[in-house]
């Protein structure tokens, strides 16, 4: 799974973002499990930085549209 940029999260829908939100935080209670059941050995350590770095871009977009209706 690619590198999701900003203007790539900016460019969907809000149901969108939500759903892809959803799917990577899935996604990262799956590895952090692995990691844990393998005694912290998982095969591509560098994809749980990478999605919490996505999950954190996908919160700070949502911020700033919530933040843009309320003006």
């Amino acid at each position: 799974m690619a590198i999701l940029r900003a203007k790539d999260i900016r460019s969907m829908k809000r149901e969108d973002r939500r759903k892809k939100l959803e799917e990577l935080r899935a996604e990262l209670i799956n590895l952090r499990a692995q990691a844990s059941i393998a005694g912290g050995m998982v095969s591509n350590p560098a994809r749980i930085r990478e999605i919490r770095k996505a999950i954190a871009r996908i919160l700070t977009i949502e911020r700033e549209d919530e933040l843009k209706r309320q003006r």
